[in-house]
């Protein structure tokens, strides 16, 4: 039988007694006080600018950068149109190698540049990309890498860049969970040639929909302007590149600077859930959680839990449903057994990952005691499963 560690409150018998009554969300959006939205509404409207690289956005952008400790950033209406246009911006061709254990996004803006994604297989401590599997799969069609910070842990950077290096690759990351993040006190964003960070409701930090690009070569500036702008430099008013519409708002960007004032509590109080969900099944032999690298500064962005079998997963995923609280296959499947790509690979340890793996609730304003209650939930439910399967 797997326990819970006591924390002040006894293991529930009867998991009826621990049903939700209201729907308990695996996430919910950061969203300011909105007496203070409001006021950036008030300036939407006096100015009556809603678009086109209003003083708003540029506000937010000023904001970013020091934020993210980034001398370059530019804003875009979502996180994939910024990843799909930093693609785009670097003149790749051929192959890109990328990881397989990712939302759809990081996979569809390869083929949408149309790039072939090489699926690399994935560690089993943090489900980054494998980097002992990378150099095996470079090819003369290789022109760069496109790795994940899986759910706000880093890649390995060092290993990365000097295989970059040695076969002279650009590096573009995939850091959209990775808001605030920092490693060995360096900034995600100083790492790579391009990293994109998406601001939707979903992530840590968000600005309604919207993204971001941090980047050291001025040179992509311009160029970066005007992809997101159909093209258009606006300088000599020529159309230079096949562009498309990803352009931010004013209301993304008064969201996003309402909800810098939040982050830094949002993150202190993001780390009390992790943490208790992290001492309450650290004796559950049963789940294995993921281990924050002294070396990191985390966000806290999910807090997942990955189980011995697919069939225990799907079990658990069920009963949690049943009980009001709704945890995520995430990711699932892997990106390489997507029916649009089909890709037929050994990835075993991206399938084992995407099969087994369970996000649970993590955000802000999620009480401890509910935490501990959704804890009971699955050790009771892991229970049953166990004394049904034996």
């Amino acid at each position: 039988m797997v326990k819970m560690k006591d924390n002040s409150q006894s293991l529930t018998k009867n998991h009826e007694d621990l049903k939700f009554k209201d729907p308990v969300l695996v996430t919910k959006p950061l969203l300011p006080d909105l007496e203070k939205y409001n006021e950036y509404l008030e300036r939407i409207w006096d100015k009556q600018w809603l678009t086109n690289n209003g003083p708003i956005v540029n506000e937010f952008k000023e904001k970013l950068k020091s934020k993210l400790k980034s001398d370059h950033v530019e804003v875009f209406s979502n996180g994939h149109s910024a990843l799909e246009i930093a693609i785009q911006s670097l003149n790749l061709k051929g192959d890109v190698i990328t990881t397989p254990f990712t939302f759809a996004s990081t996979t569809h803006a390869i083929t949408l540049n149309n790039l072939n994604p090489i699926f690399c297989d994935i560690n089993r401590e943090n489900y980054n990309i494998d980097v002992s599997l990378i150099e095996e799969l470079i090819t003369d069609d290789t022109s760069a890498i496109l790795p994940v910070h899986v759910f706000g842990n880093p890649c390995d950077l060092k290993k990365i860049d000097k295989i970059a290096k040695k076969h002279d690759l650009k590096v573009i990351y995939d850091a959209a969970h990775c808001f605030g993040v920092e490693f060995d006190g360096i900034p995600i964003s100083q790492f790579g040639d391009i990293s994109m960070f998406s601001f939707h409701a979903t992530k840590v930090f968000n600005s309604i929909e919207g993204g971001a690009l941090t980047f050291n070569d001025s040179d992509l500036i311009l160029k970066l302007k005007a992809l997101k702008n159909f093209g258009i430099t606006p300088e000599v008013e020529t159309v230079d590149y096949i562009g498309q519409n990803a352009k931010m708002n004013e209301f993304e960007a008064a969201m996003g600077i309402c909800n810098l004032e939040l982050i830094g509590h949002a993150i202190e109080m993001r780390k009390n859930i992790y943490e208790l969900y992290e001492n309450n099944f650290k004796e559950v032999s049963a789940i294995k959680t993921i281990k924050i690298d002294p070396k990191v500064k985390s966000n806290y962005a999910y807090f997942t839990i990955l189980l011995d079998s697919n069939q225990q997963r799907d079990f658990l995923f069920k009963k949690l449903h049943q009980s009001n609280v709704f945890v995520k296959k995430y990711f699932y499947p892997s990106a390489n057994e997507f029916p649009v790509y089909n890709y037929d690979l050994n990835l075993s340890v991206s399938k084992k990952v995407s099969d087994c793996i369970l996000s649970l609730p993590i955000y802000p304003d999620l009480s401890l005691d509910t935490v501990n209650k959704i804890s009971e939930l699955i050790i009771l439910f892991l229970n049953e499963f166990e004394k049904f399967n034996v």
